[in-house]
């Protein structure tokens, strides 16, 4: 008897570009797109959900698929409880994510009540730092926010942009978030891409990385969570040199065009939403069929298109460096470009 395996999939969605804030290290430029309608943001959920039935029936997956709704801000959307509400009909795990600003007591008595699995609310720091970075009077109003979502039993995670602008700051807002009683905090490295790429120099460095990341781990919290999606995170968490050496087959990390995909609000598919190599447009395109046969997808997950120090890691198949910032660093737009080296990486990359 064959047992099913277990493959974790995540959707994230941006159903806009819109936002009611400006934050200078967005990798997003908010640019004006044609957004989907509701009718064809439902029409690609049914195409999803066909997707993942083909997946489990044909290959014997146990699918744990999940979705992150984020923007832009999107409470802008008009429709967004509508799709809320489409998803969790489908019974899948939903996730928003949000600047928190227009998060009022109604609206989370809504997204309590339609199930969402958890609110991410990103918080850069203090309140001067958190200002400085996305705007007088957004960390008061994304606390509001916060104090809203919490009192409807929601689960709250708080996430930071990591730079030298904000790094030292995180000890501070680790504190905050432990008081505030948030059951998560977050924190990922800046991408310096849309309007992020004007802080390109103020990048933590390999050693800071290390330094810093040493530092959090460090941290512990009764009833508070560290999270993160870093890939490099997990070798440096207690794993022995070369234990994790899982030869040419990518079985976690960088989870871009391996175990989730990203929809724009104008329907193009990418890999990541930091990584903007475009594999189609669900308006036109199988989703089915990029995900079997994009070019771009492929060399994401050939080790032998890897450049550098990456491509030749012992820690590839579990790791492979951040993508979006390995393309964001390199100023390419050739493909090869979002396969360079990870240039933060703390680690010793040998063979």
């Amino acid at each position: 008897m064959s047992i099913a395996q277990e493959f974790e999939f995540v959707i994230q969605w941006h159903l806009t570009e819109r936002c009611n804030l400006r934050c200078t290290h967005c990798y997003q430029d908010s640019s004006r797109q044609q957004e989907l309608s509701t009718e064809e943001v439902r029409a690609g959920l049914d195409e999803i959900h066909d997707l993942f039935s083909t997946w489990s029936t044909t290959h014997g997956l146990t699918l744990v698929p999940s979705f992150n709704i984020t923007g832009g801000e999107p409470l802008l959307r008009s429709d967004l409880f509508d799709i809320l509400g489409y998803l969790a009909d489908r019974g899948w795990d939903t996730f928003l994510l949000t600047n928190g600003t227009l998060v009022s007591p109604a609206i989370a008595r809504r997204l309590a009540g339609l199930g969402v699995k958890g609110v991410q609310i990103s918080l850069e720091g203090p309140k001067t730092v958190h200002d400085a970075l996305r705007g007088t009077g957004s960390y008061e109003a994304s606390l509001s926010g916060i104090h809203s979502l919490l009192r409807e039993g929601v689960i709250v995670t708080v996430n930071t942009t990591l730079s030298e602008l904000n790094a030292e700051s995180f000890f501070e807002l680790a504190e905050t978030a432990a008081k505030l009683g948030v059951q998560r905090l977050g924190f990922s490295r800046l991408v310096p891409s849309g309007r992020g790429a004007a802080l390109a120099e103020r990048m933590l460095s390999p050693n800071r990385v290390r330094e810093l990341y040493q530092r959090i781990f460090a941290l512990s919290y009764s009833g508070m969570k560290l999270v993160t999606g870093d890939p490099v995170v997990a070798h440096m968490r207690g794993r022995e040199e070369g234990s994790d050496d899982q030869g040419d087959v990518p079985v976690g990390g960088c989870s871009a065009g391996v175990s989730g995909l990203t929809f724009l609000s104008d329907g193009t598919i990418v890999p990541c939403r930091r990584l903007p190599v475009p594999l189609g447009n669900i308006r036109t395109d199988s989703i089915r069929e990029l995900w079997a046969a994009s070019p771009v997808l492929d060399a994401l997950r050939t080790r032998s298109r890897y450049n550098g120090k990456c491509g030749a890691c012992k820690r590839w198949a579990t790791c492979r460096g951040c993508r979006a910032i390995a393309a964001a660093v390199s100023h390419h737009q050739e493909l090869l470009s979002t396969l360079d080296d990870d240039p933060q990486c703390p680690l010793e990359q040998t063979k």
